[in-house]
């Protein structure tokens, strides 16, 4: 008796030997098809048919796995090109961002006489009671405790803590905060103070003294602490009480302290 394996092998070898000599007789086209030849002919088209549809679905398979593989590494590679282009792009944005602050700073610094040293703000502090920022210079760059820390845009505030390398700014929103000031048109006088949020108020100012919203306030340089004429920010309220001898003043700072970055610290 012969095995399974052995049968199966004898039936594909009967298959091919069947095919070869049915492609053997159909290829003489010259000489006539007898009847032997037609019922072969008949009787193994199908399995050829078949067997040529399946290598044409396999290699179609194949042809698509790898097309599919070789996208999936470009795709791959382009991100990783889109990303680097990206961050190059946001890079140049960012360094277009600083050329253009450090400009203000040196057309600031040009026009008054007075020296200042330009620091990178490092940290802020997190505590919701005091408003103050850390800076990247100190007492080695000549920086002294008081020293007014300013941007072309106005008053950021004063130096509180100096040590050799950094120093502790108390910026102007800080309730602890005071700046003789005046009102740019009519020169009333007043003391700019920390107020809510970014605001700051200015007190002091009598209730008799013509002040209006949208005006400028600017510093005294009675304090001896900060120079005459700074910016300090625009009066955005005023409310006056028949009762009270100051008026109530609201200010908006001329400085952005949510995206401040850069300063000039006031070297004595």
């Amino acid at each position: 008796m012969f095995s399974r394996r052995m049968l199966i092998i004898i039936g594909v070898a009967l298959f091919v030997a069947i095919n070869l000599i049915v492609i053997t007789m159909t290829s003489r086209q010259t000489l006539p098809v007898s009847g032997p030849e037609k019922f072969f002919i008949t009787l193994t088209a199908p399995f050829q048919l078949l067997v040529q549809k399946t290598i044409s679905f396999t290699t179609g398979i194949w042809q698509t796995y790898f097309a599919t593989v070789q996208a999936v590494k470009e795709n791959i590679v382009l991100k990783k090109q889109l990303a680097l282009a990206q961050q190059i792009k946001n890079r140049n944005q960012e360094l277009a961002k600083e050329n253009a602050r450090l400009k203000k700073f040196v057309d600031f610094t040009a026009s008054v006489p007075d020296t200042y040293v330009a620091a990178r703000v490092i940290g802020r502090d997190p505590s919701p009671w005091f408003k103050t920022i850390m800076i990247d210079k100190g007492s080695a760059h000549g920086l002294e405790k008081t020293a007014p820390v300013i941007v072309s845009e106005g008053i950021v505030g004063q130096i509180v803590t100096v040590s050799s390398k950094f120093s502790r700014v108390l910026l102007i929103t800080d309730r602890n905060s005071a700046v003789d000031a005046l009102v740019q048109n009519t020169r009333a006088r007043g003391m700019v103070k920390g107020g809510h949020d970014d605001t700051c108020v200015f007190v002091y100012a009598l209730r008799k003294d013509d002040i209006q919203p949208g005006e400028m306030i600017v510093s005294s340089g009675l304090d001896q602490i900060f120079p005459k004429g700074l910016k300090i920010g625009r009066i955005l309220d005023v409310k006056k009480e028949h009762s009270q001898l100051f008026q109530d003043i609201i200010i908006q700072t001329s400085v952005d302290f949510d995206t401040l970055e850069e300063v000039l610290v006031y070297k004595k």
